[in-house]
């Protein structure tokens, strides 16, 4: 079974939405069925369907949750020990070599991925041109406008 790498802040965050299925959606699912048998025939009772869809989705959510956590290799940034160099966890100063704009992110597992808060994939173009690269690399990003160049300006491990 291959591991799921997972950010201890991302472990954290897919533990409370399970803990929040199984102990508050999970029971507000089964009273909407309650109620919506208690209403007579369920042929043509539409609350009924809508709450065994809900009821689908809740379960079928903790199932992958429940998966995902247990086969999640979960690492800690700042326990890294990469030498300077881009890994899994790892943030990144970068500058485009074309601008001079300076961004910053951290590679994080597919499930943690938010551009709003600078985290990206493993497994984007990103992520992947990056991991290896030591400061004051360059690495070359295959975008959907062409290719960009980044240079590593410094390499963190928070």
């Amino acid at each position: 079974m291959s591991k799921i790498p997972l950010t201890v802040l991302g472990a954290e965050k897919l533990r409370a939405e399970l803990q929040n299925l199984k102990t508050v959606e999970r029971p507000k699912v089964i009273s909407a069925i309650s109620e919506a048998r208690a209403q007579g025939d369920l042929s043509e009772n539409a609350e009924y369907d809508a709450a065994k869809e809900k009821q689908s989705f809740v379960e079928g959510r903790i199932v992958e949750l429940e998966f995902k956590l247990g086969s999640a290799q979960i690492i800690d940034p700042k326990s890294l020990n990469a030498d300077g160099r881009c890994v899994f966890g790892s943030t990144v100063i970068l500058e485009d070599v074309n601008n001079g704009d300076v961004v910053t992110y951290q590679i994080v597992g597919d499930d943690e991925a938010d551009i709003r808060h600078r985290k990206v994939s493993i497994s984007s173009p990103i992520a992947r041109a990056l991991i290896g690269k030591y400061s004051g690399d360059i690495a070359e990003v295959q975008a959907p406008g062409g290719v960009r160049e980044y240079e590593v300006v410094e390499v963190q491990y928070i």
